[in-house]
């Protein structure tokens, strides 16, 4: 063998050494699933194919080499504004034709894919049943199955809350990512804590993940739960720890969706990891066909039908999701021209979603509106975050951004802002429920508005003191009778050895606690200073003959009336 050849053979060798290891890092790095559903294999073997056409393109493939192509035109000139000409034959183009292919299939498959020529199949994705509003939704006496908090606020709370553990917040950052479950009956929203960078991974990958943060978005607190095994997979992880590294190495040929982090009831974690499949020719529609079940303690998973889920799992389908489908089932069905010129029948859902738990399930609200109307809506659908089925309820009234300027029209001396608000039953009239935050973010009030009539606004410091003013300004418009009121709560009374005092101003209004043994136990009894501001007077050690009447907090009363005893 001629030496030309030896060196021939050993800048292919090399060339493609180098080339077979770039394409394995990008690989390591953008971890592709190996499914031809999937646009980013195809990406990915497009970008194979480049890389592949580069030794033959720089060395030759029996012709020139393009940099000897390149240099033989600079002795070739041409009279137009071009300055050389580079001699090209087809053979040259050769090496290129693979990826060529590739593109082809990406363009070609989008564009048939699209819903330009499949309207109707995207419409066909899901089916919707219409329900009866006051027979469907049940009827709240109180917010114990709302979701009040938005994730921003979830945020601010479960940040504070790991703050105040140094030994943790030095180390470790709670996810922005805070998912909504519906944990031993009672909603909340979980984070997990993630790495604070690679050099905090390096000197803590041997402990774990020591736990996560709950926050519960009724009451507005949280709790950082610390766990028994710490978590070794996820996603701020490096290398062999990358939960997504994990997850594509397990599953290669699965379309991974975005993994949401759950606890049942024990407490116990685990990652839920939705798999997707277009539903429409190879690359449209894409919908959840399975879910993977991943223990982040050591690296176990199980994959099961949508219909197999287990029941305690909360979200399969995500909200953005849900709102998707709806949207080419309201917008699609009359054709992709319709939906773009005529607008016959067309509906879509409103720009955001809120949360609510029915039974033991978690479920999307979100308004739907005309196409042609921006300002009300013609109902509003349910969306099954576990199961995807979906509601229509038909229920005409104004459309959630209109509901939350009314709220913070109510209360504007003190611009607090109105989050997403989310549907309830309230003496079988629809309403809508969302807090008023701060400018810090942090809740200061509880909103409820009518749907039918968005001028009907009560606000209040309580969810109980809220929803009282609400129904008493349905009884003043005529649209709930006497009947539908709560049965006034019973006045105790009681001689009360005044143990503590404490003042807490919240939503603007200061109030007295007073700590004082009842019934044998330390119970507190609250009033609002404006309403009798010789509660300033009381002291600790002074005896109180005191009127109270019960709260739903168990062992805090609202005082209604008192006198210094002897």
């Amino acid at each position: 063998m001629d030496t030309v050849k030896k060196q021939k053979i050993l800048k292919y060798s090399v060339a493609y050494t180098v080339m077979a290891l770039i394409a394995f890092l990008t690989y390591y790095i953008a971890l592709p699933p190996m499914n031809p559903q999937s646009k980013a294999f195809w990406g990915y073997l497009l970008f194979l194919s480049l890389l592949g056409a580069l030794p033959l393109l720089l060395l030759g493939n029996g012709t020139k080499t393009l940099v000897e192509r390149i240099k033989a035109g600079n002795h070739v000139r041409l009279k137009t504004k071009s300055a050389y000409h580079v001699p090209m034959k087809k053979s040259h183009l050769l090496p290129l034709l693979p990826a060529a292919l590739m593109l082809f299939v990406l363009i070609v498959g989008s564009i048939f894919s699209s819903a330009v020529f499949n309207a109707r199949s995207y419409a066909d994705v899901i089916s919707v049943t219409e329900g009866n509003f006051s027979d469907d939704m049940p009827e709240t006496e109180r917010i114990t199955n709302i979701a009040l908090m938005d994730t921003d606020t979830a945020r601010i709370i479960g940040s504070r809350t790991l703050g105040s553990l140094s030994h943790v917040v030095s180390q470790y950052e709670v996810s922005d990512t805070y998912n909504q479950i519906n944990y031993q009956r009672t909603p909340k929203k979980v984070s997990n804590l993630e790495y604070a960078g690679f050099f905090k991974w390096i000197g803590n990958r041997a402990n774990g993940i020591p736990g996560y943060v709950m926050v519960d978005p009724v009451n507005n607190t949280a709790t950082y739960q610390e766990l028994d095994k710490a978590l070794r997979y996820v996603q701020s992880g490096f290398f062999g720890d990358d939960l997504m590294r994990k997850l594509r190495f397990s599953y290669p040929t699965k379309i991974l969706g975005e993994p949401r982090f759950e606890v049942n009831d024990e407490g116990d974690p685990m990652f839920v990891v939705p798999c997707y499949r277009p539903r429409v020719l190879i690359f449209g529609a894409e919908d959840v066909s399975e879910v993977i079940l991943f223990n982040p303690v050591n690296g176990e998973s199980e994959i099961y039908a949508v219909a197999e889920t287990p029941a305690w799992i909360d979200g399969v389908y995500d909200g953005y999701l849900a709102c998707e489908k709806y949207d080419w089932k309201g917008l699609l069905s009359g054709g992709y021209i319709n939906s773009i010129i005529g607008n016959k029948d067309c509906k879509q859902t409103t720009d955001d979603f809120g949360y609510v738990v029915i039974e033991d399930d978690v479920w999307y609200y979100t308004g739907v509106t005309s196409v042609n109307s921006d300002k009300s809506n013609i109902g509003f659908i349910l969306s099954n975050a576990r199961t995807g089925e979906y509601k229509f309820f038909p229920v005409i009234g104004a459309e959630e951004h209109s509901a939350m300027a009314a709220a913070e029209g109510e209360v504007q001396e003190k611009e607090y802002i109105a989050s997403f608000p989310a549907l309830v039953n309230i003496s079988g009239r629809a309403t809508y429920i969302m807090v008023l935050k701060d400018a810090g973010g942090l809740v200061k009030l509880y909103a409820l508005v009518n749907v039918e009539k968005y001028s009907i606004v009560a606000t209040g410091t309580t969810q109980e003191e809220a929803m009282a003013d609400y129904k008493q300004l349905l009884l003043q418009e005529g649209m709930i009778d006497e009947g539908a009121l709560p049965a006034p709560a019973p006045t105790l009374t009681a001689d009360l050895a005044v143990s503590d005092l404490r003042i807490i101003t919240t939503g603007g209004e200061s109030l007295l606690y007073i700590t004082a043994d009842y019934n044998e136990r330390a119970c507190v009894f609250k009033m609002r200073v404006a309403d009798d501001e010789a509660l300033m007077l009381i002291a600790v050690g002074d005896t109180l003959c005191a009127s109270f009447k019960e709260t739903e907090t168990e062992r805090i009363y609202q005082l209604t009336d008192w006198e210094f005893g002897s």
